[in-house]
């Protein structure tokens, strides 16, 4: 019995373990900053930093969407035939809280990328924990 229920809460942890990954940033081009200059681009930094201090919010997407067609098939009688079909879909956007954070994290590179190859002192701050 002991086995068990130490399997149980050893699969639990391992689970949600699993479940807390850090958002890693996904890639931004710097090249989009090049046109700003040092206090820009520290602003922009400074502008990122807050909104993710303040947390990130996705923007709201509804995913409906309706259908109609002709559709074919067997009939229940042994028949073939054509008939209307309508259909109606409702889905999920990606666009969750970790890809928002993962592409402010990135634009945030982007910026400090951009800031050392024109040799800007960029001020970066550590991300704070609420």
């Amino acid at each position: 019995m002991k086995l068990i229920s130490m399997t149980l809460i050893l699969g639990s942890t391992l689970l949600l373990g699993a479940c807390a990954t850090t958002v890693k940033p996904t890639y931004v081009s710097p090249t989009q900053y090049q046109s700003l200059d040092c206090g820009q681009l520290q602003n922009e930094y400074n502008r990122i930093q807050q909104y993710v201090e303040n947390g990130v919010e996705p923007a709201k997407r509804t995913g409906v969407g309706l259908g109609v067609g002709l559709g074919g098939g067997w009939g229940s009688r042994g028949g073939w035939g054509f008939g209307p079909s309508i259909s109606v879909n409702m889905g999920q956007s990606s666009n969750t809280k970790k890809t928002e954070l993962a592409r402010i994290l990135g634009e945030q590179e982007a910026i400090v990328q951009a800031a050392q190859f024109k040799g800007c002192p960029i001020i970066v701050r550590n991300k704070s924990t609420k």
